[in-house]
């Protein structure tokens, strides 16, 4: 699945995002009630917020700070990746992923290997303690997606496919200045 700057028709996520209605862009999935976006909206939000608190305590329990524990799940859903694509995935600078980088290698969760064809580029991977942080997340990951119903975990995924996608992809466009998700400056001071 890709988000709404380039999905597949049909299925999750044909609904464009205000922004491409603003635009003119025809809305699909018609028929959603708004009591049934707003409770799921909700839920959204309440599984951010949860997602923030564990990797927070995930984080405490295993010694590192937060952006640290953020770089182990992204190399560990990535695999190794070059220093500066780690930044971007990160939304980091150059400077601060060196210092990260650095961080990680301290802490024995990753390390930084000079790239076999560019002597330039730095590859960054996961160390065995690393991975072993990765796949023990993994289970309580696992653990919590197997409270769903069997035969809705496919679905599920999907689902969180797609609006993982399209936040990132958010994310990105409002970090580049391309996207302004919430108008704030619309808004009388506080």
């Amino acid at each position: 699945m890709s988000s709404r700057w380039g999905r597949a028709p049909g299925g999750f996520g044909q609904r464009p995002h205000p922004t491409d209605v603003a635009a003119g862009v025809p809305a699909t999935g018609e028929g959603i009630a708004d009591d049934q976006l707003d409770n799921a909206v909700q839920n959204l939000r309440r599984l951010i917020l949860a997602a923030e608190h564990y990797r927070h305590a995930l984080s405490v329990s295993i010694g590192l700070g937060t952006t640290e524990s953020q770089a182990v799940s992204c190399l560990a859903v990535h695999g190794e990746l070059g220093q500066s694509d780690l930044a971007r995935e990160l939304q980091l600078t150059s400077g601060a992923s060196t210092a990260l980088v650095d961080r990680l290698e301290r802490e024995g969760v990753a390390k930084r290997t000079r790239h076999p064809r560019d002597r330039r580029r730095a590859i960054v991977r996961l160390t065995e303690r690393g991975a072993q942080i990765a796949t023990q997340s993994r289970g309580c990951l696992a653990n919590a997606l197997q409270l769903l119903p069997p035969a809705a975990l496919a679905e599920f995924a999907s689902g969180l496919e797609v609006v993982a996608d399209d936040l990132d992809a958010v994310a990105r466009g409002t970090t580049a200045g391309t996207i302004d998700p919430v108008s704030t400056h619309a808004l009388p001071a506080a």
